[in-house]
């Protein structure tokens, strides 16, 4: 039992020395851990990043590739892919002086990306990883209304949750509501989190202030990954950004939101912490996705749980 002034998620970290953080969906999702990594690499520790990828990672050198499926993404990478968020990071983190390094994992099923988290984690005598998500829907268990788009999350969840170890597994989620877009039900959301408060996986949340040092920094790295990659930046970190800033309501930041409306709030700008073994007993198709080793045998097993389960249905919040 930690005391009141003591955030739980970093008394969980307080002996780790060597951390992963890592992002769990693809894409931009590694953004979103950037202010804890931040923080840590603050308090002295030797972080280490990677990331789910979305990036064309085939056609990067042998010299890149640290073992199968692990690549090694520095600011000099693939300069012809217009797209390439692991490296847009690492050119940011060597612009402001920290390490600038982002491993890569392709699009896999679980068990190909279990190897490469080992290989990572005994590569650097990893002491604790903490698993990002932009959004929520790392925290569904599989009979909500709507899942988001679980994936990527999920085959990341099963690939950690089947290692010996570390000792230390997290799971953090930054940006409450933003799945709304893709038909989360967050009032489900939050009855889950109730239960994993009940079961002891929840280690409670906290804010990312914009008067913070992390805080600052994650704004200005935002806005350098949207500079860099103007096609298609971030609706996920572009909104967290926005709520970090203190906008409110249907906030505009970029054209790929034409035509929905966003509900950019204070909640956003939140963590939710909880332990990863925890979050991964209450999933019901983690057992279906366990064998697979392509991204499409996990769509396919999802799709097929789905057809069986019986869905809690959606609810509204009541104030």
């Amino acid at each position: 039992m930690t005391p009141l002034h003591t955030n739980p998620l970093f008394g969980r970290l307080a002996d780790a020395e060597r951390i992963l953080v890592s992002g769990a969906g693809g894409g931009f999702d590694i953004y979103a851990g950037l202010p804890l990594a931040l923080s840590l690499l603050h308090q002295g520790r030797e972080v280490h990043l990677a990331n789910l990828s979305f990036s064309a990672l085939a056609g990067l050198p042998d010299d890149a590739w640290a073992a199968p499926d692990l690549a090694v993404i520095t600011p000099e990478s693939a300069p012809h892919q217009r797209y390439f968020p692991e490296r847009t990071l690492a050119q940011w983190l060597r612009g402001h002086g920290y390490p600038a390094v982002v491993h890569a994992f392709p699009q896999t099923g679980v068990q190909p990306l279990r190897a490469a988290y080992a290989t990572l984690i005994e590569r650097y005598d990893i002491d604790a990883v903490v698993l990002v998500d932009g959004g929520t829907d790392i925290l569904l268990r599989g009979d909500e209304a709507g899942l988001g788009t679980p994936e990527e999350d999920l085959t990341s969840v099963a690939a950690l949750a089947g290692l010996d170890g570390p000792r230390h597994r997290l799971v953090v989620s930054l940006g409450f509501g933003v799945d709304a877009y893709h038909g989360v039900n967050h009032v489900q959301v939050l009855e889950n989190i109730a239960a994993l408060e009940r079961e002891g996986a929840y280690l409670g949340a906290f804010s990312v202030p914009r008067t913070s040092r992390e805080g600052a920094l994650y704004l200005d790295a935002v806005s350098h990954a949207q500079e860099h990659t103007p096609e298609h930046p971030s609706i996920v970190n572009g909104s967290i950004a926005a709520a970090v800033r203190g906008a409110f309501g249907d906030v505009r930041f970029t054209d790929r939101t034409r035509g929905s409306e966003l509900f950019v709030n204070p909640l956003m700008s939140l963590y939710f912490a909880f332990d990863l073994l925890g979050l991964a007993a209450r999933c019901l198709y983690l057992d279906r996705i366990e064998d697979t080793h392509l991204m499409r045998q996990v769509q396919s097993r999802i799709a097929e749980f789905r057809e069986d389960v019986v869905t809690r249905p959606p609810r509204s919040f009541p104030h």
